[in-house]
């Protein structure tokens, strides 16, 4: 989702949407201290993200989504707050947790790979010979 030019944001629930998260996660990751800034509110106290706020809830996601815990998010997210001289630290923080993924995908594979082959065997047993 791309907000137009000029306008006041997105709502929660189009954040939710245009990101793939819950509402809640929304505003857990705003608690937790995962935002980069302060939401945006409305004159309403309605929250309204930013499309810098989506692109980085999307990244927040995927870390999430592939294991990193909440902890070493927030440290990651402190370090983008305290500017260019963390890109290091930073960088590390990513390559750590790179092959962490490397390692989850590599028994994902071992794991789909068993799962084909007992498919084959059922292949094999129903087929007619």
């Amino acid at each position: 989702m791309t907000l137009l030019s000029g306008s006041a944001g997105a709502s929660i629930a189009e954040a939710a949407e245009a990101t793939g998260v819950s509402a809640h996660t929304l505003r857990y990751y705003e608690r937790a201290g995962l935002m980069l800034q302060p939401v945006d509110r409305a004159s309403s106290s309605h929250r309204r993200y930013s499309d810098a706020d989506l692109a980085w809830i999307r990244f927040l996601a995927r870390l999430r989504w592939t294991g990193m815990p909440i902890a070493t998010m927030r440290r990651y997210t402190e370090l983008v707050r305290d500017g260019e001289s963390t890109v290091a630290e930073r960088r590390r923080l990513l390559v750590e947790h790179r092959e962490v993924v490397r390692r989850q995908l590599d028994e994902v594979t071992l794991s789909l790979a068993a799962i084909d082959h007992k498919i084959d065997i059922y292949d094999k047993e129903i087929s007619p010979s």
